[in-house]
C-alpha cells in the first residue's frame, strides 16, 4: 500500500491564488505582466540584433496594442465560446466586469484562441498603420510568444485549475479544488486503491494529470526553443508565423487528450460514442472545443506558409545592413545560419566597400 502512496504526487499546500492573503492580488495575474515582460525583451533583443529599423516608441506601441487586443480577444472569446449560460447575453457589461457579489474577482475565464485572434489582429492594424511588413514582425512576435506562454500555464497550476483527466501514473496529482467523484463507482474505488487515495466517505479526490505543466513544457519551452532556434534560418518572411500556429495547434491537440473537458461542453465532436465518463476516458475520435480550435490553428498555419512563401518579396531579410549618411538604414545583408547576424552584416558591408574601392581604383 505504500508503494502506490508515492507514485501520487500532492499539490504543494503552499501554493495559494493570492500573492498576500486578504489583498486582491493574485499570481495569475502577476504571471500575465511577468509574461508580457519576458516577450518584450525577447521582441526587443530581435531588433537590435537584426538591426530593425524600429524605435523604442514604436516597440512600446506595438506592445500597448497587441496586448490590448490580446485582452480584448480572449475575454471576448470566452464569453462566446466557453460560457453556455445566458449571462453575457442578457447582461454584457459584466464581460469586463472584475466583481461578483461585491468582491473582487478579476476577469474570471480567458481564451488562448480568442487571445491569439485579437492580438494577431492588433499586429496587422498597427504594422498596416505604421507602415512596417507584418510578415517581418509578425515573425519576431511569433518567436517571442511561447515563453511568455509557460507563465500563464504556470499561473493556472498555481490556481488550481484547468487539470488533466484522473490517472494512476507517476505524474499524478492530487489538487485540492478538484471536482470529487463518486466512490460507490467501481472504476473510482480501482484507482482509489492503485493510487492510495482514502476512501472515507460517499466522495473522493483521485490524482489527476498536470496538464497545466504539460502544456507548460511543450506548448511553452519546446516550441519556443524550436522557433528561437529557427529565426535565423527561416526560409522566407512570414515563415514563424506559419510555424507558431502549427507547432502550437499540434501540441495543444494532443495534450487536450490528457485534460478533462470543461463539463458544461463536453466534447463537441463524438465520431464513435463512448461509455466511459471524460474524467477517466478520452476516446481517440472524440473531440473537445480546444482540439478543434487547435485543429483550425494547424490549418490555418499551412494556409499562411503556402501563402507566405509565394508573396512578392518574400526573402529572407535577416539583418539590416548598412546606414547612409543620414544614419538611415538601407542596404540589407542576409545573416548566414550560424554566427552572428550582427557581425555578419558587417563584414558583408565591408566587403562591399572594398569591391568599390578595387574599381576606382582601376
Amino acid at each position: 500500500m505504500l508503494i502506490p502512496m508515492l507514485l501520487t504526487i500532492p499539490y504543494p499546500s503552499w501554493l495559494k491564488p493570492e500573492i498576500i492573503p486578504g489583498l486582491p492580488l493574485r499570481w495569475y495575474g502577476l504571471m500575465y505582466l511577468v509574461a508580457f515582460g519576458i516577450a518584450y525583451l525577447l521582441f526587443r533583443r530581435q531588433v537590435k540584433e537584426r538591426r530593425f529599423p524600429m524605435g523604442e516608441d514604436e516597440i512600446y506601441g506595438l506592445f500597448f496594442w497587441g496586448i490590448i487586443g490580446l485582452l480584448l480577444g480572449a475575454r471576448i472569446f470566452s464569453t462566446l465560446v466557453y460560457e453556455t449560460s445566458d449571462i453575457y447575453r442578457l447582461r454584457p457589461w459584466l464581460i469586463f466586469w472584475p466583481f461578483r457579489d461585491g468582491r473582487f474577482t478579476g476577469l474570471m475565464g480567458m481564451s488562448y484562441h480568442g487571445g491569439a485572434i485579437g492580438g494577431t489582429l492588433a499586429v496587422i492594424i498597427y504594422t498596416a498603420v505604421r507602415r512596417y511588413s507584418f510578415r517581418e514582425i509578425g515573425d519576431m512576435v511569433a518567436v517571442c510568444i511561447p515563453l511568455g506562454y509557460t507563465f500563464g500555464r504556470l499561473g493556472n497550476f498555481i490556481n488550481a485549475e484547468l487539470y488533466g483527466r484522473v490517472t494512476a501514473g507517476p505524474l499524478g496529482m492530487i489538487f485540492p479544488r478538484a471536482a470529487p467523484l463518486p466512490a460507490g463507482e467501481a472504476w473510482v474505488r480501482e484507482l482509489a486503491e492503485q493510487t492510495g487515495a482514502a476512501l472515507g466517505g460517499a466522495w473522493v479526490n483521485l490524482p489527476r494529470h498536470p496538464s497545466q505543466l504539460y502544456e507548460a513544457l511543450f506548448e511553452g519551452v519546446i516550441l519556443w526553443a524550436i522557433l528561437w532556434l529557427c529565426r535565423n534560418r527561416k526560409p522566407f518572411k512570414g515563415f514563424l508565423i506559419g510555424l507558431y500556429f502549427i507547432g502550437y495547434g499540434f501540441f495543444r491537440f494532443f495534450i487536450e487528450y490528457f485534460r478533462e473537458p470543461d463539463e458544461d461542453l463536453g466534447y463537441r465532436i463524438e465520431l464513435v460514442r463512448n461509455s466511459l465518463p471524460a474524467a477517466l476516458s478520452h476516446p481517440p475520435l472524440s473531440f473537445s472545443t480546444g482540439q478543434i480550435l487547435s485543429f483550425g490553428m494547424i490549418v490555418f498555419g499551412v494556409v499562411w506558409i503556402v501563402i507566405a512563401s509565394r508573396l512578392p518579396g518574400r526573402e529572407a531579410i535577416r539583418v539590416y545592413g548598412d546606414e547612409d549618411p543620414a544614419g538611415n538604414r538601407t542596404g540589407f545583408a542576409a545573416g548566414g545560419p550560424g554566427g552572428k547576424m550582427a557581425e555578419a552584416a558587417d563584414k558583408t558591408a565591408e566587403r562591399n566597400r572594398r569591391r568599390k574601392l578595387r574599381r576606382r581604383l582601376r
